[in-house]
């Protein structure tokens, strides 16, 4: 079987360092490039933890480019109250010293998926600034795009506020702007969303072990990452996070989805970046609603097999060299 050719954009963050190890590594999955956005950590430090993760890897040959440095509307806002002051577990990890493509983020996406023989999966795990400039700008890509999974979202929670997930709050229009582009351009979306991001996890003492079994490769990187967040939320074990969103382009069986109408408030005091999923199973009650139905129908991630997600997770960084 061929291997998928797939397209990451992150904001590394120690949980988009976990699916940077699983997409470098997994044999079935053809990683051709890797954007970066402002998010987790500002951009200058999620370049520089994206291309340290893939030097790990000995992924030298993967490309890797700068977006957007800020949010579309939104003043920036990072999460290094989660990931550490350098964005990714301020684990002491040899830096690489490697320089990015010149290239802006949008430029390599553009000219990766124009130049494509084979239509690409396209994973953003960050704020989706990149994504809503790169299908607005060359809409024409959509041609070498397979299809979008995204880590953003969600049903029913939210952890940035009550209401909103991290990643669509940090850039609501942006977010809006991708599912429109999305729905005018035919490009089939899933959204892998907070009500399955916690599930798939690895325990402490696995991540011991990891560590142990080699502290100076990906395995023992992958084990810090884990043990890290337990640490900093004094837990016996952690989610893999946005790399189960890399898994389930490998193995979508292990995920539970539903095609349904999704947007993003805009405006709500309380509820700004919230998706709104609509769940009703009566159309007769779209006649009473003002707003219609949503453009955008995604495939929304309701439930995950945890345990599948963070065994293939684990197989795959312990089986690199």
């Amino acid at each position: 079987m061929s291997s998928t050719p797939i397209v990451l954009d992150v904001d590394t963050g120690v949980d988009d360092a976990c699916a940077i190890l699983f997409a470098a590594l997994h044999p079935d999955l053809d990683l051709r490039a890797v954007t970066c956005v402002d998010g987790n950590a500002p951009l200058a430090d999620v370049v520089r933890n994206t291309l340290t993760v893939l030097d790990a890897c000995g992924r030298e040959d993967v490309l890797v480019a700068a977006g957007a440095e800020r949010p579309l509307l939104e003043e920036r806002a990072d999460a290094r109250h989660v990931h550490g002051d350098d964005g990714m577990g301020d684990l002491d990890w040899p830096r690489s010293e490697r320089r990015p493509d010149p290239r802006h983020a949008i430029e390599l996406l553009r000219d990766v998926l124009l130049e494509t023989a084979e239509p690409v999966t396209l994973v953003p795990l960050a704020p989706l600034t990149n994504i809503a400039l790169l299908l607005r700008t060359y809409p024409a890509v959509a041609r070498g795009i397979r299809r979008i999974v995204f880590m953003g979202g969600a049903a029913h929670v939210g952890n940035a506020t009550a209401s909103a997930e991290f990643n669509v709050f940090h850039d609501p229009e942006a977010a809006a702007i991708t599912l429109d582009a999305c729905a005018d351009l035919g490009i089939e979306t899933v959204m892998y969303g907070l009500d399955v991001f916690y599930g798939p996890r690895v325990a402490l003492d696995v991540a011991r072990d990891l560590v142990a079994l080699h502290a100076d490769g990906p395995a023992g990187l992958a084990g810090r990452l884990i043990a890290f967040q337990c640490e900093r939320f004094g837990a016996g074990s952690a989610t893999i996070g946005d790399a189960g969103a890399v898994c389930a382009v490998v193995d979508p069986e292990g995920l539970t989805t539903e095609r349904l109408p999704v947007r993003v408030e805009l405006a709500g005091t309380w509820s700004r970046g919230r998706t709104i999923v609509d769940r009703r199973d009566w159309d007769g009650n779209l006649a009473h609603d003002p707003h219609g139905q949503a453009p955008a129908s995604l495939d929304v991630a309701l439930e995950v097999d945890g345990a599948r997600y963070s065994r293939l997770w684990l197989d795959t960084v312990v089986g690199a060299p």
